[in-house]
């Protein structure tokens, strides 16, 4: 068994996390984990850079080079708190962090920013990088990535077992027995509704669902938010920011309503749309991970809306609903590292399976 980091900061830009992994490919145990935010001023100018704000090539390089800065300060601590060195880890798996997605047009492309040059030079350990372009340049999506690590540590069942990445974005991957593995996004996760609680709360997010307990779910602008044609794309499909964004939601708002029913729509627009997409499959269990699974209204929503499903989190599967997405980048990097591929093409829609990233030396 090598021991792994993963990094992951995504859609939600929360904060940095970290894993450390023990795996062999087939088999991966969970030996620590950590997590860091992200120093208010980074966070601001992601969120606005990610937004559609114009920057400068200086600021864009700047912004790598802080964020590779970051990513080797949360490796760094999660070392000293295992008590590892660099000498026991093969190789870090870092996502970096999403500006921009475009799978579509007619040159989709996806950006993440994060310095991996720096990164292994800050922490002695190889660094890989830059997971999504490969499966791209093959007229894949670039997304999602997971599925492929949900197949390798909660396939093999009996029953149809669905996951469901509540992040920023929502994802989900099918398992079921004697198909293919499925997996795609679904619409927004926690992102609408953390862009509502800083607005009306000035707060990162609704903490416990406090917020958006108070409202009332608002039909007419519920219908409005699920007439978004997006919705209806078959897969393979994936989206952010550049969709579901603050004017997008603006323009959908009517002119009076409270701002706690918003926040209580917001909620039941994503509970909504994840149970269209899980409902199309013969009741099985439904795996929440991510931090969607912390919020107690989510969760019950999903449990209304899917009576005939058993809604947990994957925690409940032995994978810790914190840790799964670092964790299948440490599992990505040890792929890349032995010459296996990373993608799934029939989730993602590449032409082919390929080997993920780009490879950074610490010397």
């Amino acid at each position: 068994m090598e021991k792994y980091i993963g990094i992951m900061s995504g859609t939600s830009l929360d904060g940095i996390d970290a894993v450390l992994v023990a795996t062999d490919g087939e088999r991966v145990t969970l030996l620590a984990r950590t997590g860091s935010p992200f120093e208010p001023g980074l966070r601001r100018r992601l969120l606005a850079l990610a937004g559609g704000d114009a920057v400068t090539a200086r600021q864009w390089g700047e912004l790598d080079a802080e964020l590779g800065q970051a990513y080797a300060a949360v490796t760094l601590q999660l070392l000293h708190e295992s008590g590892h060195s660099a000498e026991h880890i093969r190789a870090i798996g870092c996502h970096g962090q999403t500006v921009w997605h475009q799978p579509a047009g007619p040159l989709p492309f996806s950006l993440q920013l994060g310095d991996g040059n720096r990164l292994a030079a800050d922490t002695g350990i190889i660094a890989i990088n830059d997971f999504r372009r490969k499966d791209m340049a093959l007229g894949g999506q670039g997304a999602p990535l997971v599925p492929a690590f949900h197949q390798r540590v909660l396939g093999g069942v009996d029953h149809v077992r669905i996951l469901v990445n509540i992040g920023g974005i929502a994802n989900i991957t099918v398992l079921a027995p004697d198909q293919p593995v499925l997996g795609f996004d679904v619409g927004p996760g926690n992102m609408l509704m953390d862009l509502w609680a800083r607005r009306h709360l000035g707060q990162p997010y609704d903490n416990n669902a406090a917020f958006a307990l108070q409202g009332r779910v608002d039909t007419a602008l519920l219908n409005r938010l699920l007439a978004e044609p997006w919705l209806a794309l078959p897969a393979p499909k994936s989206t952010g920011r550049e969709l579901f964004s603050e004017a997008w939601l603006n323009a959908r708002l009517p002119v009076e309503i409270k701002p706690a029913d918003v926040q209580a729509t917001l909620a039941e627009f994503t509970a909504t749309a994840i149970a269209n997409e899980v409902d199309k499959w013969p009741a099985g269990e439904l795996l929440v991970c991510g931090g969607g699974g912390h919020n107690p209204l989510l969760m019950q929503r999903l449990a209304a809306l899917l009576p005939n499903w058993r809604v947990d989190t994957s925690n409940s599967a032995g994978v810790d609903m914190d840790a799964m997405e670092a964790m299948a980048f440490a599992w990505l990097a040890h792929q890349t590292m032995h010459n296996l591929p990373g993608n799934l093409p029939e989730v993602t829609g590449a032409r082919r399976p390929a080997i993920l990233g780009a490879i950074h030396l610490p010397g």
